[in-house]
């Protein structure tokens, strides 16, 4: 019998990569350090700062020497404010013993799917879909199911979710408003897919970071349904919401037994969200309702104006209901999503996310984001024309 090395990695991380969007980014900033001009559509961050107000929180628990371990599962001045929260704006009820502070919306949703999944499970994935949630998958030993959400919209979602499903289907993961499309999933849509998991007895992790980036219809929490909350694991990030993407702040809520893999996945990676960040959170999230609407209402001028830009181009673009991506079809370009951004980068220096790098569901497609300054989109609406005159 041939030993096989110890010199490799565990073979669980064989089918995962790295992201696509780092190289783009990473080509971005070679060009921008070289004095080149980019039109950069490819990010996915908000395009004002963090709040000077939060700022001073960290600043203020630092100066205080707040700067030791935190409780592993977060402050319980910040997770009794983020009870407040879900039961104000998601219709989530919990306890503070069901919501734990995570760093960002990435390390809940990995933990929650090592929580949920054993090795040989499936998991339903509406697609195109982020793209680190296929290898977050994987890394649990399991497999992505993708689903196209189009077609699941048209042919009816349950009908969609049983076609796709398999005896090995344990769970199912949601994100609304969806990235990269902006698609909003409905209230009587939400309720189908609860009565779907309820049926089929599925656990739903549920990726609310677009929750307050809604501009048409609403944001319907799947958790707040009857019935939903013991069979949730719903994720939530600061990140979108309070431009605070290099802070890694987020959280989740769940009941038992799914809190509890949660403190477990989170104690022994972290041990917990860095204690001047929580304070920041705390800070964050006494934020009037009127500031979010002032931001969304800038996210919304920004969406109309690109979306404008690539129809007025020849690129098919629907508006998006909620996120800050445009998603629109780019076979004028070419019908390889991969060619079409590449020429669009050497041409016009624009740059984008193939849509195949969301699953085969966004192929023919590019990812623009439109958080960026109003100016940069109209910069990027003249290397449109040029380029396709």
């Amino acid at each position: 019998m041939t030993k096989t090395s110890a010199l490799r990695t565990a073979r669980r991380l064989d089918e995962v990569g790295f992201s696509e969007i780092v190289r783009i980014m990473n080509q971005v900033m070679a060009l921008r350090a070289a004095g080149q001009t980019v039109h950069a559509f490819h990010g996915g961050e908000p395009f004002f700062n963090t709040p000077e107000r939060v700022k001073r929180a960290a600043a203020q628990a630092i100066d205080e020497n707040h700067t030791q371990y935190p409780p592993a599962s977060g402050l319980l001045p910040l997770r009794g404010a983020l009870v407040e929260k879900l039961a104000r704006k998601n219709k989530i009820t919990a306890t503070t013993d069901e919501v734990i502070a995570t760093a960002g919306s990435t390390q809940g949703l990995f933990a929650a799917f090592q929580s949920v999944l054993d090795p040989g499970d499936d998991v339903l994935v509406f697609a195109p879909y982020w793209t680190p949630i296929g290898d977050v998958i994987r890394c649990a030993g399991s497999r992505p199911l993708l689903l196209p959400t189009v077609t699941a919209r048209r042919n009816g979602l349950s009908k969609t979710l049983q076609q796709f499903s398999t005896p090995q289907t344990r769970a199912i993961y949601l994100n609304s408003p969806q990235n990269p499309s902006g698609i909003v999933f409905t209230q009587a849509e939400i309720e189908e897919i609860a009565e779907f998991a309820h049926k089929r007895d599925l656990v739903v992790i549920a990726d609310e970071a677009y929750e307050d980036l809604v501009y048409e219809g609403g944001h319907h929490s799947i958790a707040s349904l009857p019935g939903m909350a013991e069979r949730t694991i719903s994720c939530f990030t600061f990140s979108k919401t309070y431009s605070m993407t290099g802070w890694r702040a987020g959280y989740a809520v769940a009941k038992e037994p799914f809190i509890t893999g949660l403190r477990r996945m989170v104690l022994y990676s972290t041990i917990g969200v860095a204690t001047p960040v929580q304070y920041a959170m705390l800070e964050a999230l006494k934020s009037p309702e009127s500031e979010l609407a002032a931001r969304r209402e800038e996210f919304r001028k920004r969406r109309d104006l690109l979306v404008a830009a690539l129809n007025d181009a020849g690129l098919d673009c629907e508006t998006p209901a909620g996120a800050f991506y445009a998603f629109p079809n780019a076979e004028k370009i070419s019908r390889n999503s991969q060619a079409a951004a590449e020429m669009l980068f050497e041409k016009a220096r624009i740059a984008t996310v193939p849509g195949s790098v969301f699953g085969a569901q966004g192929e023919g497609h590019l990812r623009f984001s439109f958080s960026v300054q109003i100016d940069e989109i109209e910069e990027c609406a003249k290397a449109l024309k040029k380029f396709f005159s």
